[in-house]
């Protein structure tokens, strides 16, 4: 585990807990996203690790407009604790705590084209069948899997690639 990560954990289970003790899992998502993509921007991340930027001016960049008093606090303790560069982390982190409250799996499916809804919806009803649970798809595309997909859904990875199968294939030919 990385020491970013480590480090976030403790963040992530605060704000997880104020989001939910307030009964506002997506307002928290949204202001949590805003502000680890803004934190997450070079330019951005320059200006925080400016010492001269202050705790106060932090917490106005990244603050959503529409932020509660609560979000702002908790950027300006991340702040006077100079983990603001933290937030992506945080952010991902409060979003896998959010999914699993929700009871919801988040699956990405990357195929080697575009999959029309239809197989989406398909792909979705069979992990939720696996699963027992809520599934958010989410769909890529990578023309280098040649053809089929790869289903990514938290601990379970499903590659019915192309490539995946070639690559198999090589590895069981070259032993």
């Amino acid at each position: 585990m990385s020491q970013a990560l480590t480090l976030a954990r403790p963040y992530a289970r605060a704000a997880f807990s104020i989001a939910r003790d307030g009964g506002r899992f997506a307002d928290w998502s949204a202001a949590l996203g805003l502000a680890a993509r803004l934190a997450a921007d070079p330019q951005v991340a320059g200006l925080l690790g400016n010492p001269a930027l202050t705790d106060t001016d932090a917490v106005v960049l990244l603050a959503p407009e529409d932020a509660d008093q609560l979000f702002r606090d908790f950027l300006a303790l991340l702040a006077g604790n100079r983990r603001l560069v933290l937030l992506p982390e945080i952010a991902g982190l409060y979003e896998e705590l959010r999914a699993d409250a929700e009871r919801v799996v988040k699956a990405r499916v990357t195929s080697a084209a575009e999959l029309p809804a239809s197989e989406l919806e398909g792909i979705r009803a069979a992990l939720k069948k696996r699963f027992g649970r809520e599934v958010d798809v989410e769909s890529a595309v990578d023309a280098s899997l040649i053809g089929g997909a790869v289903i990514d859904a938290g601990d379970v990875v499903i590659d019915g690639s192309l490539k995946g199968k070639l690559e198999r294939l090589q590895a069981a030919l070259a032993q």
